[in-house]
């Protein structure tokens, strides 16, 4: 048991929140783990549980955990701030954060155009497409998963281009668009599939920001669909207008 001293002139739960405080900063309890359940932590520190939860309660204030009804309380983690501007760069977003921006690619292919596909890129249903999909990391940590789809009568060697260059970007100057732009971003929030959370490393059940994007060239002609799943513990998504 951990002693609290009730003579300190210290509230009992500031004593606790402190105590858990600096066994984080300590790194006893790392980014994302799962702290020993309200019972245990009432009896380590011999209080009431309605004590022990105002001390997570503060913890959870000051951002250093996070609640998860049902699952516990977990360690919070080092966020990202992503910022979703009018030139879509993955890379260079990270790195202006001093991140290290990584990742790898999970299948390159060509494939009829779905409905949504279709939709988003204002083509027919069926229509040949290029999907490029990735996993992202920051700073060696899983973030994303994204799927972006190209039309494929324009874009005929991007698939070849990607596997020289490892970068969307660079992969579309080559194939002659030396510039995009963002059009269009639409959010929602769902739970992960098992799969999404394999990938990326999350809890089962975990929420994750899904963002659909619509890019254009220079000229406003649709040239991208993109599809990612966020991990929503470790990403802030930035809107700059």
């Amino acid at each position: 048991m951990t002693q609290i001293d009730t003579q300190a002139g210290v509230a009992i739960w500031r004593q606790i929140s402190e105590t858990v405080a600096g066994e984080i900063a300590a790194g006893v309890w790392p980014a994302g783990a799962r702290l020993p359940t309200e019972a245990a932590l009432a009896q380590r520190f011999g209080v009431n549980r309605h004590t022990l939860r105002r001390a997570m309660a503060e913890l959870a204030e000051r951002g250093l955990v996070r609640v998860e009804q049902g699952r516990g309380t977990f360690v919070a983690e080092d966020v990202v701030e992503y910022a979703v501007g009018d030139r879509p760069r993955f890379a260079e977003t990270l790195n202006s954060q001093r991140r290290a921006p990584g990742g790898r690619l999970l299948r390159a292919l060509r494939l009829p155009a779905d409905e949504r596909v279709a939709e988003g890129l204002k083509i027919r249903k069926g229509t040949a497409v290029v999907l490029i999909e990735r996993l992202g990391d920051a700073d060696g940590r899983p973030i994303s998963i994204s799927s972006h789809f190209f039309p494929a009568a324009r874009f005929p060697g991007l698939v070849s281009w990607y596997e020289q260059e490892k970068s969307i970007t660079r992969s579309l100057a080559r194939c002659g668009l030396d510039d995009y732009l963002r059009l269009t971003t639409r959010v929602r929030a769902r739970r992960a599939t098992a799969e999404e959370a394999r990938m990326l490393q999350l809890p089962a059940n975990t929420p994750v920001l899904e963002t659909e994007a619509i890019n254009v060239d220079p000229d406003g002609k649709r040239i991208e669909f993109g599809i990612s799943r966020f991990s929503s513990n470790r990403i802030e998504l930035l809107f700059e207008s």
